[in-house]
């Protein structure tokens, strides 16, 4: 059965974007004929108005206390501000009444509120990149992933920072009603349609840290949008008019990580996109990410994400379902670290 209702949970304190991205996402489906769009309904404590981080003010359609989600309903938990103990109305009702939901969606530190009732146990979970050590160390019957944007667990859903709560309602709405509708709400909120669960929530870019010397800071710049040019230590310490010596060690004393590495980081992120969106062969999409040859490209990739292009592409490009195959459904390995 399919999904139809939205219960959102509100509480003071909630990330407001959290809220209305995939409340946008749900509601965009009723704008196109044919579909019936998703019955969305948002609860808070008490049903009074609840003041976001942000400083805005939502009014929510009824109380918490009288929510009963039940078969085809979508139970929504946004992400707020957590800095002590949770609202244990908030919490008591997750347990009491959370599992009767066809599915139990979390956004970003929601996810904590997820955990604290008990909902993930037994499950994998992401959350915001600042919330993982915490769910990990405070809830250890979750299995929790930080690398993808969203993971996809059975009957549960969680997603990571803010924006990738869209990501995943647009998964969801791929799966409700299809493929076409979910590309037509993307191209009217302009995002991508479907930035694949196993998308790291840092490109190659936010990963490593951004050099403040220019020259370093322009070369970072020019590597990513040159893959295919020679991004060999010579040549980048002469666009930062460096000797060589000095440019690998000042490179990885404001990055973090070594000009090799990070070359490897952009030019796998780089292909992993046109896998994703094209149906270029691998041998064209090696060339254009820099590598010499498709075994060169199959070698990064088993070194940074565990598996070949050709099964990335299985699972993640273009005619890919909208959730991956079992396994660990939305994932791949997180880079090696530097």
């Amino acid at each position: 059965m399919s999904s139809r209702n939205v219960l959102v949970l509100l509480y003071d304190g909630v990330q407001s974007l959290d809220v209305t991205g995939p409340v946008e996402v749900f509601s965009g489906v009723g704008r196109f004929p044919g579909h019936a769009g998703y019955r969305i309904r948002t609860v808070s404590p008490g049903g009074v108005p609840v003041r976001t981080t942000s400083g805005l003010t939502l009014v929510p359609d009824g109380e918490l206390e009288s929510a009963r989600p039940g078969p085809g309903t979508t139970l929504l938990v946004p992400g707020g501000r957590y800095s002590g103990d949770f609202d244990p109305g908030l919490t008591d009702w997750l347990r009491a009444h959370g599992a009767r939901a066809e599915r139990v969606v979390s956004v970003c530190t929601g996810g904590l509120l997820l955990a604290e009732a008990g909902l993930l146990d037994g499950h994998r979970a992401t959350t915001h990149w600042d919330a993982c050590e915490r769910m990990a160390r405070d809830y250890p019957a979750v299995t929790v992933e930080p690398d993808p944007i969203y993971v996809r667990d059975g009957r549960t859903a969680t997603s990571a920072g803010v924006t990738a709560g869209i990501d995943l309602a647009l998964a969801l709405v791929e799966e409700d009603v299809g493929r076409e509708v979910a590309l037509l709400i993307a191209r009217h909120l302009v995002v991508f349609l479907r930035r694949p669960g196993n998308q790291a929530q840092f490109s190659a870019q936010l990963a490593a840290q951004t050099a403040q010397r220019e020259p370093l800071r322009d070369v970072q710049q020019w590597i990513t949008e040159h893959p295919d040019e020679d991004l060999g230590v010579e040549a980048l310490a002469a666009r930062a008019a460096l000797s060589p010596r000095h440019f690998a060690r000042a490179f990885q004393a404001e990055t973090g990580v070594t000009p090799g590495r990070y070359v490897e980081r952009v030019r796998v992120e780089h292909a992993r996109r046109l896998l994703e969106e094209g149906g270029e062969g691998v041998a064209r999409i090696a060339r254009a990410s820099g590598y010499r040859n498709p075994e060169a490209l199959r070698r990064a990739f088993l070194r940074t994400l565990g598996q070949p292009p050709s099964e990335y592409r299985r699972r993640f490009g273009p005619g890919a379902g909208p959730s991956p195959p079992a396994g660990r459904p939305g994932t791949v390995p997180p880079p090696a670290p530097p």
